[in-house]
């Protein structure tokens, strides 16, 4: 069953100028998106910082309003529901649905709430106003993210990063529900510590059904943890496929450039980086035809030319590149 259905998202954000603020131009944050996630399904969305991948993820949770598309979103009854022209009074009851992950598990905390406020302010704002079963709740909650429920009188300052990103998912996890987008949960832990969020997330989906939305930039984690990944450049999917053919497989040159980054734990193989040349492109005045063509050492006079058009080119596997028929580009093994 399809939780989110993202059809043509885009998101403009205008330039004004001069003393009177006159609408000079737009930058394209993020332009003609689509994707779907299915019940119980990560979707990875990576990339490099500024491709628009957390104004996505953005637009999806309606933080902001999108420009123009369609977000279609599944209710607990089976409704689809487009959420992108929703008014706030309206989103009100499918935000219960749709919850986030932050990347800085310590500044999305409230310093002067205990974990129990943290965890319950979710319920109480939605009507749970029974104090006994709210704090039954939290405590479960807790379990549920291997932490003692002798904590819930505690400050975030008292745990460690991990811990506080356990709080975070706790409380993703108050009000039960079917989606959840993470935004960069790991980057800001230790390596180790990242391995348990990462773990705990996974047996999460598994014993709940949670749909997850991960962006990150981290490939490795990724190829750890989705069953598909999208890849964006200035503000447009290049290509999406099923993990192990991506990783595998690439189809798109900028996607071969990022997979050349992933560390290989095999001391005979030597890593053959794919360095780009030049500047990510500017998403106010992005380049004619293919937008990666000035950094692509596989482009031809065509792709200065015509715009590619995101096509399926293997069952689900699309790619927006002219010549991905042709090119033969060197993937990583997806362990």
């Amino acid at each position: 069953m399809t939780v989110l259905d993202v059809r043509h998202l885009r998101k403009h954000f205008p330039l004004r100028r001069g003393l009177l603020g006159r609408t000079a131009g737009y930058v394209k944050a993020v332009d003609d998106v689509s994707f779907s996630i299915e019940a119980g399904e990560t979707l990875s969305l990576v990339g490099e910082s500024g491709c628009g991948k957390t104004t996505t993820s953005r637009c999806i949770l309606r933080a902001i309003r999108p420009s123009s598309g369609e977000i279609l979103f599944r209710t607990g009854t089976g409704e689809q529901v487009d959420v992108a022209p929703l008014e706030k009074k309206q989103l009100r009851p499918l935000r219960r649905q749709m919850q986030m992950i932050f990347q800085d598990p310590f500044s999305s905390l409230n310093p002067r709430m205990t974990i129990s406020e943290i965890i319950g302010e979710p319920m109480l704002v939605n009507g749970m106003t029974d104090t006994t079963i709210r704090n039954k709740r939290v405590a479960d909650l807790l379990e549920l993210v291997q932490l003692p429920s002798a904590y819930l009188n505690r400050f975030p300052h008292a745990f460690s990063g991990g811990q506080r990103q356990r709080i975070g998912i706790a409380r993703a996890l108050a009000l039960n529900p079917s989606l959840i987008v993470a935004d960069e949960p790991v980057s800001a832990l230790d390596v180790s510590v990242q391995a348990q969020i990462v773990n705990l997330m996974l047996d999460l989906q598994d014993r709940l059904g949670l749909a997850y939305l991960f962006v990150a930039h981290d490939l490795s984690v990724v190829k750890h943890v989705s069953h598909r990944v999208a890849v964006m450049y200035v503000g447009r999917i290049v290509e999406i496929a099923p993990t192990t053919g991506l990783f595998n497989t690439p189809r798109h040159p900028y996607t071969e450039a990022l997979l050349s980054a992933v560390p290989v734990p095999d001391p005979r193989r030597r890593a053959q980086r794919i360095v780009l040349e030049g500047d990510v492109a500017d998403p106010s005045n992005p380049p004619s035809g293919c937008h990666f063509h000035p950094r692509c050492q596989y482009a031809t006079d065509q792709c200065r030319i015509e715009t590619p058009a995101l096509r399926e080119i293997a069952p689900g596997h699309s790619v927006r590149c002219l010549r991905a028929e042709e090119l033969s580009l060197v993937g990583v093994p997806a362990a």
